[in-house]
């Protein structure tokens, strides 16, 4: 395959979901700002379909500027179950006193206490265990600091999302082949779905493993974030049918129009962040071992742009 990438064949009905929660904070970016009157009530009733209330820790005040959390997780529900698990776990911080956004990669073979479980596991399991509230509550206590929202895909809302949009634009820094896809150095057009997730899937070839794909899955976000931005309003109606049937969220229409109008500086300024760990088998189970020393710089990082004493 040449640069331009060719076309491949329709998206395979193998679920990864290791590269779908890209486009989840795209589509927040994306509804926040389309509240003109003339698309406000198709995104409202995507919204209210999707929407699913959680517990959480705190009342964020969004209209006074408040500092928030996100949870992003990216669904794998493999036909024939009616749960699944978060292959793709990100944590967004936004903070418009600071006009940044940190996003934080968790690998999923994390180690961690499972909260309400009452068991170590791999942190992707507490969805299956549990759905978002075990999700939410294993990753509070796993970070130290309180997530105030949470958003969650399936593979086939990304899948609809990337082809909707015709695809995204990514800079790559590392030439390999995935699932008969090739993809050289430099600014490239993945044109479908399939091409985006043979590009998130790939680890095994990257020097640096399952932080490299964590790396190309941000890339991905921040591409389908640009891409949105520019989609024309006459087809705004797909990606709200695609929110509303694939798309769990405990954030409303209102909560993302004000999103959209205090924070919008704060979400043109992302930083990525990453919890490196050691791999390690336990009993014959491989997982992803954090230092008590990483884990400590990363929780004092994520209080402080939360603005957490």
């Amino acid at each position: 395959m040449n640069e331009k990438l060719e076309k491949s064949k329709k998206p395979r009905k193998k679920r990864t979901a290791l590269k779908v929660v890209g486009a989840i904070f795209a589509v927040l970016l994306f509804a926040g700002g389309a509240y003109a009157f003339s698309v406000y009530q198709s995104a409202k009733n995507a919204l209210d379909t999707a929407y699913t209330p959680i517990e959480t820790d705190r009342d964020v005040e969004l209209s006074k500027h408040n500092p928030f959390s996100v949870l992003l997780l990216g669904i794998d529900l493999d036909e024939g179950r009616s749960t699944g698990r978060s292959d793709t776990i990100m944590v967004v911080t936004v903070n418009p006193n600071e006009g940044s956004t940190k996003i934080l990669s968790v690998a999923r073979d994390s180690l961690v206490d499972i909260v309400g479980w009452g068991t170590r596991d791999k942190i992707n399991h507490a969805y299956a265990f549990g759905g978002a509230q075990m999700s939410v509550d294993t990753v509070q206590n796993f970070l130290d600091i309180p997530i105030d929202y949470y958003a969650e895909i399936d593979m086939e809302g990304f899948m609809t999302l990337v082809d909707v949009v015709g695809g995204v634009t990514v800079d790559n820094d590392l030439d390999f082949s995935q699932d008969g896809h090739h993809f050289p150095v430099g600014r490239i057009r993945l044109d479908n779905s399939d091409e985006v997730l043979a590009y998130v899937r790939m680890r095994y070839e990257d020097p640096n493993g399952d932080f490299g794909r964590q790396a190309r899955q941000r890339n991905v976000l921040t591409a389908l974030v640009h891409e949105m931005a520019s989609y024309a309003v006459t087809r705004y109606q797909d990606i709200f049918d695609t929110v509303g049937d694939n798309m769990k969220t405990n954030l409303t229409m209102n909560d993302l129009i004000s999103i959209s109008m205090n924070y919008r500086s704060a979400l043109n300024n992302i930083e990525e962040l990453e919890l490196r760990g050691a791999g390690q088998r336990i009993d014959g189970v491989y997982y992803q071992i954090i230092s008590d020393d990483e884990l400590q710089a990363t929780r004092n990082i994520l209080k402080n742009h939360l603005e957490i004493e």
